[in-house]
């Protein structure tokens, strides 16, 4: 009698749920794209049109197929004071042209207007919480973050910034001084100092928009192959380092808490 309920059980019970393990690729690489009040219709174009050229580009493409396995993964959103969830772009895998063209599709869109607020700590919060849940496992695992200004909103950066690194997660930093915020021309040391970490960690500084789109292609063609980026020298005006707090020194009421907004 036993063993007939056994087997009834057996031959009625549904399929045992098993989570697929993740799919290894060579890196993880998350964009993080400043949207902020600073940022204008025209450089938040530019800044798109850029990624769109990046991900189609052959040298692109090339370096993906030169990897170990030969396949990435890759995310994209945008942020300001807190991330538009609208504006994300789930994680894809990229092999072969064809994956690379889907995905920039998906973030060749208009710009939309700018948000309030400028939040690294937000940005850098969202994008260390989507490496650690997305369905890859790669080598490397980089959030690469581009930006024209100082973290002035939500936490301060600095300990957000940490406990990402102490992940394994490596942020790399675009910083966009075609038209830099508030009076704050030190942009790239800021970055330097303060936002980007992790071993082979980098900051690009852009100064014309027509250099845009060659910069961000240089900084994932080297996100991809895992080289180390020439050093940049840090502006002369500044010998020490940058106070991390500087941005919520200058706007103290931007002060947020939230780290989404629809």
């Amino acid at each position: 009698m036993f063993q007939a309920v056994a087997l009834l059980f057996l031959m009625t019970a549904g399929p045992t749920q098993v989570a697929a393990p993740p799919v290894q690729v060579d890196v993880e690489i998350l964009l993080a794209v400043d949207v902020s009040g600073s940022m204008d219709i025209e450089e938040a174009q530019i800044q798109r049109s850029g990624y769109v050229d990046a991900i189609s580009h052959p040298d692109f493409i090339n370096a993906v197929k030169g990897g170990v396995l030969g396949r990435i993964a890759i995310g994209y959103y945008e942020w300001a004071g807190a991330v538009n969830v609208q504006s994300v772009v789930d994680w894809q895998l990229i092999e072969n042209a064809d994956d690379a063209r889907e995905f920039a599709q998906k973030i060749d869109k208009p710009a939309t207007g700018s948000r309030r607020g400028t939040s690294l700590s937000n940005a850098i919060l969202f994008g260390a919480a989507s490496i650690e849940s997305n369905a890859f496992s790669g080598v490397r695992r980089v959030l690469d973050v581009s930006g024209d200004g100082p973290n002035n909103s939500g936490p301060a950066v600095a300990p957000i910034r940490e406990d990402a690194l102490e992940r394994g997660i490596v942020i790399n930093g675009l910083a966009v001084l075609i038209r830099p915020s508030q009076p704050f021309a030190a942009l790239d040391q800021y970055y330097s100092d303060c936002v980007i970490g992790g071993p082979g960690s980098f900051v690009l500084p852009v100064h014309e928009p027509e250099d845009f789109a060659i910069a961000i292609r240089q900084k994932l063609i080297l996100e991809v192959s895992g080289r180390k980026a020439v050093a940049v020298p840090k502006p002369a005006a500044f010998g020490g380092k940058v106070d991390c707090l500087t941005g919520q020194i200058l706007q103290p009421g931007l002060l947020e808490n939230n780290t989404l907004s629809p």
